[in-house]
């Protein structure tokens, strides 16, 4: 896969039209908010990563803050990776050998 490169306001029209898709697909109900937040973080936090240079010291708190991020994401994207999984394994008893395929 290659590398696409776009612009800043390409990049700020891209985050107006995911946020009304998503928006709109989540009205009324599931992780709306959540989902919202996830993409928030994740944008300032690779926003960040593209401006913090190599030899840039940040303030203990900031550090502390950030490993306390990490920690926490992790928590919940582990718990949710195993729900996930978890489900799977448990339409695994509708497969047959049938269904397998070995090779291509």
């Amino acid at each position: 896969m290659k590398n696409i490169v776009i612009s800043e306001k390409q990049l700020n029209l891209l985050v107006g039209k995911l946020k009304e898709d998503v928006n709109e697909t989540h009205i009324g109900g599931g992780s709306r908010m959540a989902k919202e937040q996830l993409f928030t973080i994740a944008t300032l936090a690779h926003k960040m990563w593209e401006s913090l240079l190599d030899d840039t010291e940040l303030e203990d708190w900031q550090e502390s803050k950030i490993a306390q991020c990490e920690q926490s994401i992790i928590s919940v994207v582990k718990s949710y990776m195993y729900d996930d999984l978890e489900d799977e394994i448990k339409g695994m008893d509708k497969l047959s050998f049938n269904d397998i395929v070995i090779g291509k």
